[in-house]
């Protein structure tokens, strides 16, 4: 398995700051994915994978889409 995001696109998140949270994290890498010219039915796979388990889930689907800063 390749450790490759689907986007080569940085996104910069403070796991320890406001950032941290999930709803936050969400609204960063999807901004993220909009940058990067990702459709709205991608955008939409993001969320509903991001949401589908707990929070360490939710860190790893965002480092599967972009790159984590």
């Amino acid at each position: 398995m390749s450790n490759t995001p689907k986007y080569n696109v940085t996104v910069y998140i403070d796991f320890d700051g406001p950032d941290g949270n999930a709803f936050a994290i969400m609204a960063i890498v999807k901004r993220g994915l909009q940058k990067a010219g990702a459709s709205k039915e991608e955008i939409t796979q993001y969320t509903m994978d991001s949401m589908s388990g707990d929070y360490d889930n939710l860190v790893a689907t965002a480092r599967k889409w972009v790159k984590v800063a």
